[in-house]
């Protein structure tokens, strides 16, 4: 009975070992553990650094769509990306009324695939330096790459610098950036 509890206890502490290292991998976003068992949304509402985010795909409706299968991209901006818009910019955004224009914002940030770093840096690459990525919402954004990183310039000219990549979810990968992408009004 001893050796049984004792061998239970063991297994218990390398499955818990085992689990820790796997969610080691994912980087940490707004002072949270991001899951790869965990959907977008799930793992957004953790971030510290997403609260505007998370807010912004409230009052567009997007929760269900990014709960979803996917698989889905998203470039994430962080609440000091929306910060820098000009002076009442996201209050106006996340008005009902404006919620259509709330939509293409967020969607513009959304790609219906898996795309890692890696993979994006391989399309860059392979396009001569420069790759269109076709939004979700329309939008068309010019990955970059240089010294490793990632840039997306979008529709006006902006670019936004992937700070954090890879960030795994259940239903697909999520890259922090540091500016609003928006699309050509």
């Amino acid at each position: 009975m001893m050796k049984s509890a004792l061998r239970l206890s063991v297994l218990a502490a390398a499955v818990s070992a085992f689990t820790f290292a796997a969610q080691a991998k994912n980087p940490m976003v707004g002072g949270a553990a991001m899951y790869p068992t965990k959907d977008i949304v799930q793992n957004a509402m953790n971030s510290k650094d997403h609260t505007t985010l998370v807010a912004a795909v409230k009052a567009a409706g997007l929760v269900s769509t990014l709960e979803s299968k996917g698989p889905f991209t998203v470039f994430a901006p962080t609440n000091e990306a929306f910060s820098e818009l000009p002076a009442g910019t996201v209050d106006t955004l996340l008005k009902p009324e404006n919620k259509a224009q709330l939509t293409k914002v967020l969607t513009c940030h959304v790609v219906a695939a898996d795309a890692m770093a890696k993979t994006v840096a391989k399309m860059i690459k392979a396009d001569g330096g420069e790759h269109d990525i076709k939004t979700v919402g329309g939008c068309v954004l010019k990955a970059k790459e240089s010294m490793g990183k990632i840039t997306l310039t979008d529709e006006n000219g902006d670019v936004a610098h992937v700070t954090i990549a890879d960030v795994k979810q259940s239903n697909g990968v999520i890259h922090v950036v540091d500016k609003v992408l928006l699309p050509k009004m």
